[in-house]
């Protein structure tokens, strides 16, 4: 993977929960705080947009009753909604609390930023996690 900007403040790698190199998390639908396809993370991510994880529809269900509805189509800001099944990156904050509820998506650990830590539980993201394949 080419060298990335690790948006702590300068070059290098961006790391994974398992410690490795942050593998993309998903180009179609194209995911991501900054629209890389990857979990990385930056000072004008407010969100920690860091957890990769494979949506459910329970887990949208819940996303849009606490008030961040990610399964409508929203043509203005070129976002298709998503589907049961797409991978895209998560508020680790928001993951948590639908991990709290008993609707946690699966996480994809690879590319599930290690800023994520500093929110979630390695073991409870570990107890969600799914292969890359």
């Amino acid at each position: 993977m080419d060298d990335v900007f690790d948006r702590r403040g300068g070059r290098g790698q961006a790391r994974n929960v398992l410690g490795g190199t942050l593998l993309p998390c998903s180009v179609a639908p194209l995911t991501g705080f900054f629209r890389d396809g990857c979990c990385n993370t930056g000072p004008g991510d407010g969100g920690l947009h860091v957890v990769c994880a494979e949506v459910t529809a329970e887990f949208l269900a819940f996303s849009r009753a606490a008030g961040n509805d990610l399964s409508t189509p929203r043509p203005e800001y070129g976002f298709a909604g998503l589907q049961p099944g797409d991978r895209w990156c998560l508020c680790a904050a928001r993951w948590e609390e639908a991990r709290r509820a008993g609707v946690a998506p699966p996480v994809l650990l690879e590319a599930t930023h290690e800023a994520a830590l500093q929110v979630v539980g390695a073991d409870d993201l570990a107890a969600h996690a799914i292969d890359a394949g």
